[in-house]
């Protein structure tokens, strides 16, 4: 996810301070990851350093200042621009999980022990993601169904893999 791009987005409905941001952000993208305060304040000095944003205004407190941010033209026509442009899909052709079960069988470990205990951390993972989206809002259902198809389409590689491994076996140990 680019955190510049989704800041910037959240501009384009008129101008916020960091806090705002960051709480913005939270709320919409940060369910397991929030952003650090940090984090927004060094984007959006980034941002502004590109003319992706300015400051709108600058309010004096009892701590530091804080600065008002706006989304400029060229900010609006960067989130445009992001947003056209499709991401592109992840093969996972270097799986450490690939690696393990090749490894164990080049070390004559049991591999389907392997694939048996990360089917079980699979599982167990979709459970949690299934009662997250049991309980979750419409954002976080959409955000549940998505890890949980990847987490299916794991588990079909891991039967998969598990029906093949005497033939993988010889593949790898020739």
């Amino acid at each position: 996810m680019s955190i510049g791009h989704t800041l910037l987005g959240l501009l384009e409905s008129g101008p916020r301070h960091g806090y705002d941001l960051k709480r913005a952000f939270d709320e919409k993208f940060g369910h397991d990851r929030p952003l650090h305060y940090g984090q927004v304040y060094s984007t959006m000095s980034r941002l502004l350093k590109h003319g992706l944003v300015e400051v709108d205004g600058i309010e004096a407190g009892g701590g530091p200042e804080r600065k008002r941010y706006a989304i400029t033209e060229a900010g609006i026509t960067d989130v445009e621009r992001w947003l056209a442009t499709p991401e592109k899909p992840e093969p996972y052709l270097q799986s450490t999980l690939y690696t393990k079960v090749v490894l164990a069988l080049l070390t004559h470990r049991d591999a389907a022990d392997i694939l048996d205990t990360q089917r079980s951390e699979h599982l167990r993972s979709m459970r949690i993601l299934t009662d997250r989206k049991r309980k979750g809002d419409l954002a976080d259902q959409l955000v549940c169904d998505h890890a949980l198809f990847h987490l299916e389409a794991d588990l079909r590689w891991l039967e998969l893999t598990a029906a093949r491994l005497d033939k993988l076996r010889e593949a790898v140990t020739r």
